[in-house]
């Protein structure tokens, strides 16, 4: 088996001693016994081993990509998804691999594959199956476990995978014999893309990788089929019109479950078929333009209080959108939501009319409504959303141009990078003044191009997410670019997956927002000062070196930049997209106690106690 592996999946491939004798081991220990070392191929061409029927399943099903960490017992997994001419891509840590594996999910509607060892590595993944649960989009994670016959005798890495799985998956199952390995692939493939979109998780004992069995023996499952796409009801779309109609400062909040549900072209449509004011969640930038003229995202607390009716296009009324509750909302505001998820409908806030549907669909019946009623641009609503977003560029205009410090601030840094960077580039924002001030300076023209920490406010996503969207674009979107904008704590998560982006010849452009800490610093002198002495008593839990982390690109012959001007910054990021195969990174040193603008309200909406 192995050497047939090695000879059609890599011709050119020089197996160095260690991992020749690895396999090896790894054949004479399985279920079925060899001689002469291994076979050229199986003596029963009906036979077909574990490994072979796992990857063969995944590609009926559809699967591109699978990321992952490799080991016993599921190394042959990952050689047989390349010879079912599926993408393989090594990351350097399982978490990582979780994260890249979910955001194929979310640009492209469909899983791709996390792959882990038993135990720990299964564990390592947890944190990007957490994060795909609560953001809703399609993964698949496949983790080699101890084999079946020694279960509970204390076998290696044995550990109860399902039973940890269930938590953070919607499905979750252990696959017991090869005959069924096609059944439990399509069910996972299926589960993860139907409503709402989830983590299906699948345990593979080890001796099944191993093993064969008679071709004649295999369940035989059919590809799965696409999920329904439900419209609203007749009822439904007049009571809407009506609300609509009624309404005085109508409101528009285009959420992630657009963008992601591909209604991007219905609801450009829809807004300004009706000229309505419209603001994006953070993951629903690009849904449209972030230039468009009815866009009112940088009003957003004025928007969100004064509207006496809201839409909600695939947003939740969690956190983010602060519950829906006052202060932030107009205690009487009426709230249409519309979601393929029938658990978001009324949720904290009885809505006047709540949809289950289908973004495409419903945004299309909208349109197609026979009235002719569109909203009046002179009304004062439109006037106070226009004099709020005037007085707010002002008020950034200002930060962009502060002389307070001779370093670079936030504001003056993104507003440079932003000047420069193709407009229809796949944004990654991580950090946390990096990714909420550059959320409103880093602008989007397109859905699906922004991935941050979204719903669940993971950190560490950022390098996994990057490598995804460059592994897509090579794939499909040739020449797109990939900037991925860390703050210097969030890349301190991944650093070492800029090594898998050299690997893979990934062009990304890693750009470091660099205060040396945690929302803020403490400059060069008083860290020297604070370090003297015990620097576990007097260094702030918020401090970070302010490192060279350019030098890191170096160490894969690639290319770092350290950018401490305007000037600097520029050079640095056209020079790095001037690169079309490698990775860079683009150090920004910044003022340590660089910060927001002063908001009218805080971030985080919490409970009177």
């Amino acid at each position: 088996m192995y050497s047939a592996l090695f000879r059609q999946v890599r011709p050119k491939l020089l197996v160095n001693n260690t991992l020749r004798t690895c396999l090896i081991s790894r054949m004479e220990a399985s279920s079925k016994s060899y001689v002469g070392g291994a076979p050229e191929a199986s003596a029963d061409s009906s036979e077909v081993g574990g490994a072979q029927l796992i990857a063969e399943a995944l590609k009926k099903q559809g699967i591109e990509y699978v990321f992952g960490v490799v080991g016993i017992p599921i190394i042959e997994v990952a050689f047989a998804t390349q010879q079912a001419q599926i993408k393989f891509i090594g990351m350097r840590n399982e978490q990582s691999a979780s994260y890249a594996a979910s955001a194929i999910g979310y640009l492209t509607g469909k899983p791709a594959v996390c792959l882990t060892v038993s135990g720990p590595g299964l564990i390592h993944a947890l944190g990007g199956m957490a994060n795909a649960q609560v953001n809703k989009w399609p993964m698949i994670v496949m983790s080699g476990s101890s084999d079946q016959p020694q279960e509970s005798m204390g076998a290696f890495q044995e550990f109860p995978q399902v039973e940890a799985a269930r938590l953070c998956s919607k499905y979750a199952a252990r696959i017991a014999t090869l005959d069924r390995v096609p059944f439990f692939v399509e069910k996972a493939v299926r589960s993860s893309i139907y409503s709402p979109s989830g983590v299906s998780y699948l345990d593979i004992p080890g001796e099944l990788v191993t093993s064969f069995i008679n071709t004649n023996q295999v369940e035989q499952v059919p590809k799965y089929l696409p999920p329904p796409k439900p419209a609203a009801s007749r009822e439904s779309v007049q009571e809407f019109m009506n609300l609509l109609q009624q309404s005085q400062k109508p409101l528009v909040i285009v959420g992630k479950g657009c963008s992601y549900g591909v209604a991007e072209q219905e609801a450009k449509k829809f807004i300004e078929q009706y000229n309505l004011p419209f603001l994006a969640t953070p993951m629903g930038k690009g849904t449209l333009d972030d230039r468009h003229p009815l866009s009112v995202g940088a009003a957003r607390s004025t928007a969100l209080g004064g509207a006496d009716c809201i839409i909600l296009l695939g947003a939740r009324l969690n956190w983010m959108l602060h519950f829906g509750k006052s202060p932030r909302f107009d205690p009487n505001v009426k709230l249409i939501q519309i979601d393929t998820d029938t658990r978001e409908l009324h949720n904290n806030v009885q809505s006047a009319l709540a949809i289950q549907a289908d973004l495409q669909t419903v945004l299309k019946q909208f349109v197609e409504n026979d009235t002719k009623w569109k909203y009046d641009g002179a009304t004062p609503w439109w006037n106070l959303l226009k004099k709020k977003l005037d007085a707010n560029k002002q008020r950034s205009d200002a930060l962009i141009r502060s002389k307070e410090s001779s370093m670079l601030n936030y504001y003056s840094a993104f507003d440079t990078i932003q000047s420069i960077i193709p407009q229809d580039a796949i944004i990654v924002s991580e950090g946390a003044n990096t990714m909420d001030i550059g959320r409103t300076m880093l602008l989007n023209s397109k859905a699906r191009h922004r991935l941050d920490a979204g719903t669940f406010g993971t950190m560490g996503v950022g390098p996994g997410f990057a490598i995804a969207a460059a592994v897509y674009c090579q794939d499909h979107e040739p020449g797109k670019r990939v900037i991925c904008v860390e703050g210097d704590s969030a890349f301190g998560f991944s650093a070492l997956e800029f090594e898998t982006a050299a690997r893979y010849n990934l062009p990304i452009i890693f750009i470091i927002i660099n205060n040396g800490g945690i929302y803020a610093g403490v400059d060069a002198e008083s860290f020297q000062d604070m370090t003297r002495q015990d620097a576990t008593l007097n260094l702030p839990p918020t401090s970070l070196m302010q490192a060279n982390y350019e030098r890191i690109a170096e160490a894969f012959g690639c290319q770092g930049y350290l950018a401490r001007s305007i000037d600097e910054v520029k050079k640095s990021v056209q020079s790095a997209l001037a690169e079309k195969t490698r990775p860079s990174i683009i150090n920004v040193f910044i003022e340590p106690s660089s910060g927001r603008v002063q908001q009218e309200h805080g971030w985080l909406t919490r409970s009177k106690m």
